[in-house]
């Protein structure tokens, strides 16, 4: 059998691959009968639904009518109001599923927040804050609270409210989500479930800064560790300020800072991704951060997310150790 014959077989049996498979509720252990299941499937016009059905008695859900086609597709399902994703790439396996779901509850329960990181990036005239929490949820239940939130962060006066915020649940695709006033002074809630695993929540803002010039903040995760990080060429000082070293891609100097409000003297100007990349940037990929036209205003929230990733990724390999 040729080559070209094999690849053409194996690509017909993807195609019309089986999807099925067993949903079992993780906080019980038990076999999760009932519940909805959704297929995807990821095109040019973005994710676009296939077919549903319902778990039986043992747990079991199977799309009869329906097979995959190139490309990636995704399973969704349902419980107490939370969606938990499967990603369906080309090549991994679509039979024989086992997917797990969990109850949820209005209680944080294990969730808590392990590390607060906050990035400063001043430059001309305006500071670029990006904020970063590490929540980790070591038990077998949900957390999910809409009404109050699951997550309450601090946001200057003058940032005048104006955030953005996503949020990555484990195994989970980043999703966009809204940063609500609550009823004390500079204190936003964000809905978002934390499921059993690790949950990362970003928020990027902007506000004016005199160079130098003092930033303060506050944590409002009970417990968490709080790290301050500036790009190479920034220099903060303050009360309570421990320098703990280099992140060491980037060069970003990283600080511990204790308690729950925190005000610090920053000078110098830089971001992360001119010094990851220190020649010119093209064009086609948007400008650098320290300069930022009015015209792409709205693309500084995309590069500061995968700039501040890129950071936190090697952060969090060097220091969840020894915090522990």
């Amino acid at each position: 059998m040729s080559a070209r014959i094999l690849s053409l077989l194996l690509f017909a049996a993807a195609a019309f691959a089986a999807v099925d498979g067993v949903v079992i509720n993780g906080t019980t252990g038990q076999p999760a009968g009932g519940v909805a299941v959704a297929l995807f499937k990821f095109g040019d016009a973005g994710m676009e639904p296939l077919d549903t059905t319902k778990t039986d008695a043992q747990g079991k859900f199977a799309f009869a009518k329906q097979t995959l086609g190139p490309g990636p597709h995704m399973l969704q399902m349902g419980l107490d109001g939370v969606a938990y994703n499967h990603m369906l790439q080309p090549g991994t396996p679509s039979a024989n599923l086992q997917l797990e779901v969990f109850n949820a509850s209005k209680q944080p329960g294990a969730a808590k927040v392990e590390q607060h990181m906050v990035l400063l990036e001043p430059s001309a005239g305006q500071l670029a804050v990006s904020e970063t929490f590490f929540y980790r949820n070591a038990g077998k239940t949900t957390f999910n609270d809409p009404a109050a939130g699951t997550l309450h962060l601090f946001l200057p006066e003058a940032a005048e409210g104006k955030v953005r915020v996503s949020a990555l649940a484990p195994g989970g695709m980043s999703v966009e989500r809204i940063a609500e006033r609550t009823g004390r002074k500079g204190v936003y809630k964000v809905d978002f479930p934390i499921k059993p695993g690790e949950t990362r929540i970003d928020a990027a803002y902007q506000i004016p800064f005199a160079n130098p010039g003092v930033f303060q903040g506050k944590t409002l995760a009970a417990g968490a560790v709080t790290r301050l990080v500036v790009p190479k060429g920034v220099t903060i000082k303050g009360e309570g300020l421990e320098a703990l070293g280099e992140e060491p891609s980037s060069k970003a100097a990283i600080f511990g800072m204790k308690g729950e409000s925190y005000s610090v003297e920053v000078s110098g100007e830089g971001g992360l991704r001119n010094a990851a990349q220190p020649a010119e940037p093209d064009e086609s990929e948007g400008p650098g951060i320290q300069r930022i036209p009015p015209r792409i205003h709205d693309q500084m929230y995309p590069i500061l997310g995968i700039s501040l990733a890129i950071l936190m990724l090697g952060f969090l390999l060097l220091y969840r150790r020894s915090a522990k």
